[in-house]
């Protein structure tokens, strides 16, 4: 039972933990095993080949970490740099905010480039640090792929193009968090050395997984690494995927059948189609706000994010009553404005497993909810903005032509 009941289901749309579909939700829908015995490694080695196609890699070496994507930045900066490292991170918001504190506290020199919150990454001025680099001082460039308290895509091939228009060798480290299974990603492609992603996220699993992806590039930094690392350490990992064990500690059985459940899914739907989905998702949404007579955060449309999207609110209203409003009353989960975007936005979180139909009924509660707290808002006006969209681009279920 709910801890605090309401009727019907609760309609969940911040940017993650989503919704998990049923089938998920059966096959971890069973008791312990050990995962010593012959079926544990036998399941994790199908996993481990699988999941570095959602990473679009044939090089790359999948970590499955019993963790958040907060322990996935930590196993990525510490198997790859030493303290006092230079890196170049990002900030355009709050978890590339919580990234670069994270580096800081692990000692590395971060070199901050901080945009306006609702701008992406200010690619020009790393154009610039790199060309200044003719030492290499700089061992790492990190990124949030998809930055979810304000809806914004960085572009990594643009980075990927800079890196090699200077040949600097800087490894390129990538959260992937709110992005790889929903966004196009390509790590092979764009030559990114670190990419990593959370289970709760689009790949719809309950929260506790952290999955790292390391290039050839990343492993062998990683022999030289100095940093303290035990739980993350990616040597502990190696050696038993050597003796064909896999784990260095005990996993979550659960959640290894589930992502089996959710690999299959993805794979059945095609991977492709799952991102089509999430771009159509996402311009219903940002077509409905401006039915609205509201603003997207995000200032550009090429850094429009297909995952999530931040509503900016007029200055009389509060979003988090909004939030508030919507949990109280319509059993709708939105997600709050963080940090320097508090009160000014909420967000609107279409990932995972979510369907058109689905999105329509969250639309509209939102606009029961704007017309609650005071805002003129035509009441059907993004939702038709929505299904006028939706009903020309929705194909026809494949597995039922």
């Amino acid at each position: 039972m709910d801890y605090v009941y309401g009727p019907g289901k609760n309609h969940l749309f911040v940017p993650g933990p989503v919704n998990i579909p049923e089938p998920v939700i059966r096959a971890m829908n069973r008791n312990n095993e050990d995962y010593r015995s012959p079926a544990v490694p036998a399941l994790t080695k199908t996993l481990l080949e699988d999941v570095k196609k959602i990473f679009k890699t044939t090089s790359g070496t999948p970590f499955m970490i019993p963790t958040t994507g907060t322990g996935a930045w930590e196993s990525a900066l510490t198997n790859t740099l030493s303290p006092g490292d230079r890196t170049v991170s990002f900030l355009i918001g709050q978890f590339s905010l919580l990234w670069i504190d994270q580096q800081q506290r692990l000692k590395f020199n971060v070199d901050v480039v901080e945009s306006d919150w609702g701008q992406g990454a200010n690619l020009d001025i790393l154009a610039e640090k790199l060309a200044a680099d003719t030492a290499h001082t700089i061992k790492a460039i990190c990124i949030v792929h998809n930055e979810t308290a304000t809806g914004v895509t960085n572009n990594l091939a643009t980075v990927r193009k800079i890196l090699d228009h200077y040949q600097h060798p800087a490894l390129f480290l990538v959260d992937g968090v709110s992005s790889i299974c929903a966004l196009d990603f390509r790590m092979d492609e764009w030559g990114v050395d670190v990419a990593l992603t959370g289970s709760q996220k689009a790949l719809s699993l309950p929260t506790g997984m952290g999955i790292v992806c390391a290039s050839p590039k990343a492993l062998e930094a990683s022999k030289t690494a100095k940093s303290v690392r035990v739980f993350f350490d990616w040597n502990d990992y190696l050696k038993f995927y050597k003796m064909g064990t896999y784990w260095p500690y005990t996993p979550s059985i659960q959640l290894l059948y589930g992502l089996r459940a959710a690999l299959d899914l993805i794979f059945e739907e095609g991977l492709d189609n799952v991102i089509a989905r999430h771009s159509r998702l996402a311009k219903a949404t940002r077509l409905a706000v401006e039915a609205w007579g509201l603003k997207n955060c995000t200032q550009k449309e090429e850094w429009f994010s297909d995952t999530v999207t931040a509503v900016v609110v007029p200055s009389y209203i509060d979003s988090s009553e909004i939030v508030r409003r919507a949990w109280k009353r319509y059993n709708l989960s939105l997600g709050l404005g963080l940090n320097k975007v508090a009160g000014k936005v909420f967000r609107i979180g279409h990932l995972g497993n979510l369907n058109e139909l689905q999105l329509l009924g969250c639309l509209a509660g939102v606009e029961m909810i704007l017309k609650d707290v005071g805002y003129p808002v035509k009441l059907g006006s993004g939702v038709a903005a929505a299904c006028a969209y939706l009903q020309n681009t929705i194909p026809l279920i494949p597995s039922r032509i």
